[in-house]
């Protein structure tokens, strides 16, 4: 009988676990004009306390394809974000700038008009509500 009871509560907790799992809403992300197959595309989603400071609270890393690729982030919930991407092509896990302090590794960010200096929360941040997003970001 205890072994019974043992059973089905590993059965209840794992159902319990999925559910607090699949909460939020699922943000498609297209990545759009990657100039090469080279490197590797990082991209991470951000609230404004890790903007700009390491890795986001998801992350995504896969290898570059020339042109765009898509994927997704799940699971979040409603609230502020923003989205940064970075074509690695040296796979050094980070952004590379040359003698002056101008990248020279192409990125990009949600909702950003590239603008002079760096990207900020207020621009590149959008709001999560109860429905799924798709969201652009061209390097």
């Amino acid at each position: 009988m205890k072994t019974l009871a043992l059973i089905l509560s590993f059965i209840i907790s794992g159902i319990i676990a999925n559910a607090q799992d699949t909460e939020g809403v699922s943000i498609s992300v297209t990545i759009e004009n990657i100039s090469s197959n080279n490197g590797q595309i990082l991209t991470a989603l951000h609230t404004q306390e890790t903007f700009m400071k390491g890795p986001g609270i998801q992350n995504y890393m896969n290898d570059a394809k020339e042109g765009s690729i898509t994927f997704n982030f799940e699971n979040v919930k409603p609230g502020l974000y923003a989205i940064s991407t970075l074509h690695d092509t040296n796979e050094n896990k980070q952004m590379d700038y040359d003698y002056s302090g101008m990248p020279t590794e192409k990125y990009g960010m949600s909702n950003s008009e590239m603008s002079m200096g760096p990207p900020t929360f207020q621009n590149a941040q959008f709001e999560v509500k109860e429905e799924n997003l798709e969201i652009n970001i061209r390097l």
